[in-house]
C-alpha cells in the first residue's frame, strides 16, 4: 500500500536521516561490540551475520518475485490462495515451523462503474487499461480486478463538476475564498497530497454526492519521464486502484477492534463505520481530460494546476457527470502465512511481516518487498541447519489483505493480542522496494540499533554503506548550514515517526510494540502503483534490473533480526526516543503560536479591508472568515513529563555506557532475564485503553496518523487533531493524558536503568 512516488519527496526524508562522519563501527562509540552484546558473544554474533549476508542471493529473490507476480493475486482470488500455499511449503522446506491462518473479511468487488458527461457534450469514460503486446501479463483480463476504490459506497449520482486539486481540506478553505461551494456536485481531485481515502470523505462533509480520482501526469507521469512502455512512468491509461476505507478502524470493517475468527461478532454493513458515505472512482488522465476540459469557472491557482494540455477551471460545470458505483458485498478469505523458527527462549518474539496481496500482478507493491524476505527466512533456515539457533523466536510473516485496508496483519495481531503484549519485543515490515536511499521509519528506541545494522551493509551501487549514503545525501539536500550543522553532529540515523499505509500499524498504534519500517528508495525510473502495469516486466526494465536493492534489503532486515533476536541485553536506547517526542511538543507549542499570530494579523487585515483592496473586482473572491484568536494553553504537564522522560533516558544510556565501558563483560542471566522483559514492554506504556478521541482503535498515545493524513504521522494526535479543528480548549484537556502515559513510560525506563545499574555492579 505504501506510495512509491514518496521517494519522489524524498527530501522530506533524508533531511532526517543523519549521521557523524565517523569510523564505520556498529556500536556505541567507544565500544569494539555490538549493541546489545557482550564482548565474547559479540564476534559470535558477527561472525553469523556475515554467513547470513554472504548466503543472500539475488538470483532467488529474482525467481520468487516472477514466480508471486506470474498471475493476479488480490483478496479472493485464485492465485492469492495459490500463492499463500506456495510460501508456506517454502517455509516449511526451510525448516520453519509453518502455518496458514485464515480469516473472512468484508471485501467488496465492483458490478457496475459508470463515468459519464452528459453536458456540455456526450463523453463516456473507458474505465479500463489497455493490453500492451510488450507487456506479457498485461492480457490476464479475466483474473485482474477492474479500475475501482474498494469501500466505496454504492450510488448512482448526477451532477454538476467540480475540481478540487488533490480534495484536501485545505483546498477546500481555497474553494470558499473563490465563492465555489460543492454541495450538491460531484467533485474530481487529483491523487498526491495525502491518503486517497481522505478525498471523498472530505468532499462529503463539504455536502459532495460524488467523487472521481484521476492520476495526473505531473504526479506520476509524463512530467516525470517517458511514459511506459517507452519510459518507466504511468502512461495515459494508466489507474490506480486503492482502498479508500476510512482509517478510523483498520482492519475488517465488520469486526472492529476484535480478530475476524469464525466465532466474532459481526456487525451489518449498513453499520460499518469505516465504508465511504458517497460513491467513488478512480480514472485514468485520458478518461479525465474531457471532464476537466469541459470546466468553466475561474482559474484554479496555479499550485492546483496539473500537467495536461489544458486551462485548469474549477467550475462548477457547465460539466455534468453522471457518476454510478454497485459492488458484490461480499466476505473473501484472507491468507495469513505464518513461519517460526524457535528460539531457545519461546518466550519473546521478533517479527518480521510483508504483505503477499497485490491489486494486480504486484511486482513493485508488494512483491519487492515480501521476495526478499522469502530470502531472509531461506537463510536463516540454512544457518539453522549450520548449528545456529536463536535466542529467542523468530516469525516470518505473510500477510494478506494490506491493500484493502491491512486487513490480514490487523486480524492476526487483533486476535493474538494478548500473546503479543507478552512475547512480542520487535517488529520488522517492509513493503514496496526499489533502487536509491535506505529510509528507516519507526519509534525511536529502535534509531540507534538500526543505524548500527546500517553500518554494516553495503551499498551495491556506490559500495559504501548503506549508513553513509543516506548521511550524505540528507547532507547535500539540506537547505541551510545550521541544518547540515545538525547532520554532520549526528552519530546515528533520525527516524520519521509512522503514520498509516502498511502492516506496522497494527504493531504500533494498537499493541504498543517497537517498530520498524525498512526499505530502500529514491531513484526511481516510473511509476505504476496499482496499475495492471506494476508486473513482473515493468519491474525488471525500469525498476530493479538486478535485484541488488532487494538484496541488500534482505541483508539490512535479516540482520536486524539476528541482532535483535540474539542479543543479551535488547539493544533498546531511549534517549532518541527522549529527543524525539521533546521535538513534538515543541511543534506543538510553534503551532499555537503561529496560529495566534497568524488569525491576529487575518483579523487586522479584514477590519482594514485588506482582502476587499486586493481583491479583483472582475473575480468573484469571498474574504477569508475572521478566527477566534487561540488562547493560551497549558503544556506544562507534558513538558514535565518529557523532562523525566530524558532524565530516566539519561540515566539508562549511561548504565549502558558503564558496561561497555568496562568492556561489555557478561552480564547474569538471572539478571539479565527480568531486564530483558522489562524492557519489551516499556513501549506498552505509551497505550491509552481509551484510545484517541474519536479513534479508539488507535491506543498509542505519541505515534499514530493524522484523522486526515492517512499515510503521514501525525506525533501526540490527541492534541495536534483537536488543535488542527481549531478546538483549544478539547486540545488542551488532553495534555494531561499524553503527560501521564510518558510519565509511565519514564517511570518504567528509570526501573530498568536501575536493573542495568545493578547487572553491570555485579558484572565480572
Amino acid at each position: 500500500m505504501t506510495l512509491r512516488w514518496m521517494f519522489c519527496s524524498l527530501l522530506a526524508v533524508t533531511q532526517m536521516l543523519s549521521a557523524q562522519s565517523a569510523p564505520e563501527q556498529n556500536a556505541t562509540p567507544g565500544s569494539s561490540t555490538l549493541a546489545g552484546y557482550s564482548s565474547q558473544s559479540s564476534p559470535v554474533e558477527s561472525g553469523w551475520e556475515k554467513r547470513f549476508q554472504d548466503g543472500i542471493v539475488a538470483a532467488n529473490i529474482r525467481d520468487n518475485m516472477q514466480r508471486l507476480s506470474a498471475r493476479p493475486h488480490h483478496v479472493g482470488s485464485a492465485y492469492d490462495k495459490d500463492n499463500a500455499e506456495w510460501i508456506l511449503a517454502k517455509f516449511k522446506e526451510w525448516g520453519l515451523d509453518a502455518r496458514i491462518e485464515t480469516f473472512n473479511v468484508l471485501f467488496p468487488t465492483p458490478k457496475e462503474r459508470v463515468v459519464e458527461m452528459l453536458a456540455p457534450t456526450k463523453f463516456r469514460a473507458k474505465l479500463q487499461e489497455p493490453i500492451l503486446s510488450v507487456d506479457p501479463t498485461s492480457n490476464q483480463t479475466a483474473e485482474q480486478l477492474p479500475t475501482y476504490n474498494a469501500y466505496s459506497a454504492d450510488g448512482d449520482v448526477t451532477a454538476q463538476l467540480v475540481y478540487v486539486n488533490q480534495g484536501n481540506r485545505e483546498d477546500y478553505e481555497e474553494l470558499d475564498r473563490l465563492g465555489v461551494s460543492v454541495k450538491g456536485a460531484i467533485v474530481i481531485a487529483r491523487y498526491g497530497g495525502g491518503w486517497r481515502g481522505i478525498k471523498p470523505k472530505v468532499a462529503a462533509e463539504h455536502g459532495a454526492i460524488g467523487c472521481i480520482i484521476y492520476s495526473d501526469p505531473r504526479g506520476d507521469g509524463y512530467f516525470h519521464g517517458d511514459d511506459y512502455p517507452t519510459g518507466g512512468w504511468r502512461p495515459r491509461d494508466g489507474v490506480q486502484r486503492g482502498s479508500v476505507m476510512d482509517t478510523d478502524y483498520p482492519g475488517d470493517p465488520l469486526t472492529p477492534g476484535v480478530g475476524a475468527t469464525a466465532d466474532a461478532k459481526r456487525l451489518d454493513i449498513k453499520d460499518a463505520k469505516t465504508i465511504q458515505k458517497v460513491p467513488v472512482l478512480p480514472i485514468s488522465y485520458s478518461d479525465a481530460l474531457p471532464l476537466l476540459s469541459a470546466l468553466k469557472g475561474q482559474i484554479a491557482p496555479e499550485a492546483w494546476r496539473g500537467s495536461l494540455p489544458i486551462t485548469y477551471h474549477v467550475g462548477p460545470g457547465p460539466a455534468q457527470v453522471h457518476l454510478k458505483v454497485a459492488s458484490n458485498w461480499d466476505l473473501k478469505p484472507l491468507y495469513d502465512v505464518i513461519g517460526t523458527l524457535h528460539g531457545a527462549d519461546d518466550n519473546q518474539w521478533v517479527i518480521r511481516g510483508n504483505h503477499h496481496d497485490a491489486w494486480v500482478n504486484g511486482a513493485d507493491d508488494p512483491i519487492s518487498g515480501q521476495a526478499p524476505m522469502m530470502e531472509e527466512a531461506r537463510m536463516l533456515g540454512e544457518l539453522h541447519k549450520q548449528g545456529w539457533t536463536p535466542k529467542r523466536t523468530i516469525i516470518y510473516c505473510a500477510w494478506d489483505g494490506e491493500e484493502p485496508g491491512l486487513l490480514g496483519s490487523v486480524e492476526w495481531v487483533e486476535t493474538h493480542l494478548d500473546e503479543l503484549q507478552k512475547h512480542a519485543v520487535l517488529y520488522i515490515n517492509s513493503d514496496s522496494n526499489e533502487r536509491g536511499y535506505f529510509f528507516p521509519g519507526g519509534t525511536q528506541d529502535l534509531q540507534t540499533f538500526i543505524s548500527g545494522v546500517a553500518r554494516d551493509i553495503q551499498d551495491p551501487e556506490t559500495r559504501m554503506t548503506i549508513f553513509q549514503r543516506s548521511h550524505l545525501v540528507a547532507i547535500s539536500r539540506a537547505k541551510t548550514a545550521d541544518a547540515r550543522g545538525d547532520l554532520r553532529r549526528r552519530n546515528d540515523l533520525v527516524m520519521e515517526a509512522l503514520g498509516d499505509g502498511s502492516d506496522f500499524t497494527a504493531f504500533q498504534d494498537f499493541a504498543g510494540i517497537s517498530t520498524l519500517d525498512v526499505g530502500f528508495g529514491g531513484e526511481d525510473e516510473g511509476d505504476q502503483y496499482h496499475s495492471i502495469y506494476d508486473d513482473f516486466y515493468w519491474y525488471t526494465h525500469f525498476a530493479v534490473t538486478d535485484f541488488s536493492y532487494g538484496r541488500a534489503l534482505a541483508q539490512a532486515a535479516g540482520t536486524a533480526m539476528m541482532r535483535f533476536a540474539d542479543a543479551d541485553l535488547l539493544p533498546y536506547n531511549y534517549a532518541p526516543q527522549a529527543e524525539a517526542i521533546a521535538k513534538y511538543e515543541t511543534e506543538l507549542e510553534k503551532l499555537l503560536k503561529d496560529k495566534q499570530e497568524e488569525f491576529t494579523e487575518r483579523n487586522l487585515e479584514l477590519q482594514e479591508g485588506v482582502f476587499t483592496a486586493t481583491a479583483d473586482p472582475h473575480k468573484k473572491s469571498v474574504p477569508p472568515p475572521a478566527e477566534t484568536v487561540p488562547p493560551y494553553m497549558n503544556f506544562a504537564p507534558m513538558k514535565n513529563a518529557i523532562d523525566l522522560l530524558k532524565k530516566s533516558s539519561d540515566r539508562y544510556a549511561k548504565a549502558l555506557s558503564a558496561w561497555q565501558g568496562k568492556g561489555s563483560p557478561a552480564l547474569s542471566s538471572q539478571l539479565l532475564e527480568p531486564l530483558n522483559a522489562d524492557l519489551f514492554r516499556i513501549p506498552r506504556l505509551f497505550l491509552n485503553d481509551k484510545g484517541l478521541p474519536g479513534r479508539p482503535w488507535f491506543k498509542n498515545q505519541i505515534y499514530a496518523p493524522g484523522a486526515y493524513t492517512g499515510y503521514d504521522a501525525k506525533p501526540i494526535a490527541a492534541v495536534r487533531e483537536y488543535m488542527d479543528q481549531k478546538k483549544w480548549k478539547e486540545a488542551e484537556e488532553q495534555v494531561p493524558q499524553v503527560a501521564e502515559a510518558v510519565e509511565r513510560v519514564a517511570a518504567g525506563i528509570s526501573k530498568a536503568a536501575e536493573e542495568l545499574e545493578t547487572a553491570v555492579a555485579h558484572a565480572q
